[in-house]
């Protein structure tokens, strides 16, 4: 049963759903404002697992501005190119 992540177009909200089937997410509203319009949004995902690089190092986080408000990106430690 995979849980999907929305955003409002109204409010900004996010917000998360269990969906079972496609008209279940056909009549999801927002939960903080009412709203049907709603646009799904690519959740992150944990990932736990060796790395090659060191032990101590952590994940990166930028946010910058965009067409959506503002968009954040993780730097995941371990191998490169």
């Amino acid at each position: 049963m995979p849980i999907y992540e929305f955003r409002c177009t109204r409010c900004n909200d996010c917000f998360e759903i269990l969906v079972l089937t496609r008209e279940e997410t056909l009549e999801t509203r927002c939960p903080k404002c009412g709203s049907e319009e709603f646009e799904r949004v690519l959740s992150c995902a944990s990932v736990i697992g060796g790395s090659s690089g060191d032990a101590g190092e952590s994940p990166t986080r930028r946010t910058r501005s965009c067409s959506a408000g503002s968009c954040t990106t993780w730097d995941l430690p371990g191998h490169s190119r």
